[in-house]
């Protein structure tokens, strides 16, 4: 059976390949070739679009309309291939020594071909499956939490959830959130010889950074020595700055954006309370000196973390059909697990591929990986039938 799946998975994969879903641009035209494909086979499917319907998510229910179904969940956005080195077209699946390669095809749109192949294998089942893709994970987890909302609202409750990311097909039962957070700062412009008749942005947003930098240090050193998570601490990285237009001008804006991963019993929140604090204080001091000037900090998401706890028959489960024999397991990145399981769905992480190729130049999916995975979605079939 098997056998019979993987060309259908395979040529699904080169169609959602092919789609630049890059997470700046619209998924549409990927969404409505998934709802095309699903009304061929007689399944109907509801979109969650965002705030000017340019992204939309997409979930549907193959089988009868009862509890415990399972449902599988994968994000149609991409990163982006600029800048890489890629030896082939990144939208073409190339089969070069056993590796698929592609923009995608290990993080995730493997594992969304493979449940969409699927789907006549799940039609006949006594319990449902639930397919649920997102937008805009990539970024944040934005998109998902509208549509589990929904599902969580509209749907027979389903026994658990599997979010597809790349294990290896490992179980994977708690994972670190994230929270990213912009910083702007607003100078006032001078000539740089005279500082006294100005404020430099710039000079305002390296103290902050440097108060961030502290912050992560602090983290490292007091890290949980019994922490599964590798590395075992929250970490706080500053990923994008900007700042100033020329060196003899004394700038009048600065930004820059920073993430903080915490592992489920930190609370971000209370990490980020004194750099928060600094930030309200600085914000009225610069205000003072000029009226324009000032700090602000926006918070751009904030995507929970996923907790083992309550996953254990959930894992059980998906070990039984992987053919997993060892412990679950953990992982620092963030994904939309957290979401899931914030809702009241029992929650595992596993997939095809390696998250050490996601987001790569020449990105790939071993074959190998690819068939277990299909290997996965006959044996879910069959335990669902």
């Amino acid at each position: 059976m098997t056998s019979a799946l993987l060309p259908a998975a395979r040529d699904i994969l080169a169609r959602l390949i092919a789609f630049d879903t890059t997470s700046r641009n619209s998924n549409l035209d990927l969404i409505a070739w998934v709802e095309d494909y699903l009304t061929g086979h007689g399944v109907a499917s509801t979109r969650v679009v965002n705030a000017d319907a340019s992204k939309a998510n997409l979930y549907a229910s193959v089988g009868p309309a009862i509890e415990g179904g399972i449902i599988l969940s994968g994000h149609s956005d991409v990163v982006p291939v600029d800048g890489q080195d890629w030896l082939s077209d990144p939208w073409t699946v190339t089969e070069r020594n056993g590796l698929l390669h592609g923009r995608g095809t290990c993080d995730m749109k493997g594992f969304i071909a493979l449940a969409l192949a699927a789907v006549p294998l799940f039609k006949d089942g006594a319990k449902p499956v639930h397919l649920a893709f997102s937008y805009d994970e990539e970024i944040g987890c934005l998109g998902a939490p509208a549509m589990i909302e929904e599902m969580a609202a509209k749907l027979p409750k389903p026994a658990l959830a599997i979010i597809g990311e790349p294990t290896m097909m490992k179980v994977i039962t708690g994972h670190k959130g994230i929270t990213v957070h912009e910083v702007e700062v607003l100078g006032h412009e001078a000539h740089s010889s005279l500082t006294h008749l100005g404020l430099s942005a710039n000079m305002v947003a390296i103290e902050l950074m440097h108060d961030l930098a502290e912050l992560a240090r602090s983290l490292w050193e007091n890290a949980d020595p019994a922490s599964p998570f590798i590395p075992p601490h929250a970490t706080l990285t500053i990923g994008k700055m900007q700042g100033g237009t020329a060196p003899n001008i004394l700038a009048r804006r600065a930004h820059f954006v920073f993430d903080l991963r915490c592992p489920p019993d930190i609370e971000p929140e209370v990490v980020l309370a004194p750099f928060k604090a600094k930030v309200a204080a600085l914000d009225g001091e610069l205000r003072r000196a000029f009226p324009e000037a000032g700090v602000t900090i926006t918070r751009l998401s904030n995507a929970p973390p996923m907790a083992p706890a309550g996953s254990q028959e959930a894992a059980d489960f998906v070990r039984s059909l992987t053919g997993d024999n060892g412990p679950s397991d953990v992982v620092s990145y963030a994904a939309e697990a957290g979401q899931f399981q914030q809702v009241g769905f029992a929650t595992v992480i596993c997939g095809p591929g390696s998250i050490e190729q996601a987001h790569q130049p020449n990105e790939y999916l071993a074959v190998e990986q690819f068939e277990r995975g299909a290997d996965f979605m006959v044996r879910l079939a069959q335990a669902l039938a």
